[in-house]
């Protein structure tokens, strides 16, 4: 069975960073595209970052210049860099990953139960 599990959420202060890791673990024989996404409280959730298998990455347009997605696809891990943090980034942030469990099945999607960032002084 694939899980995601998120790791380094916490509370920071304005202007400060955060380093988010997402591994899957599992039955996994391929993962393609991996992605972060964030959900603020009372809002809808969005995309925040993706990162392709090849490593071309997508970034939404309030994360640009800040945030940096990256993989270790020897660990089947995708982190985020989050710098200059600002209180809106506040969030639930959750990883997500198209993972192929086995050589007879498709890819299908997966999501991690997300971790806490928040951004106050």
């Amino acid at each position: 069975q694939v899980q995601l599990v998120e790791s380094g959420g916490g509370l920071v202060q304005p202007g400060g960073s955060l380093r988010l890791s997402c591994a899957a673990s599992g039955a996994i024989f391929g993962i393609e595209d991996m992605a972060w996404y964030r959900q603020a409280p009372g809002k809808e959730r969005e995309l925040a970052a993706f990162i392709t298998s090849g490593g071309s990455t997508n970034y939404s347009d309030p994360m640009k210049g800040r945030f940096t997605i990256s993989r270790d696809s020897a660990k089947n891990t995708v982190y985020l860099q989050m710098n200059t943090l600002k209180p809106e980034d506040t969030a639930v942030y959750y990883c997500h990953a198209k993972i192929r469990p086995s050589r007879w099945t498709g890819y299908m999607d997966y999501w991690g139960k997300g971790t806490l960032v928040t951004v106050s002084s």
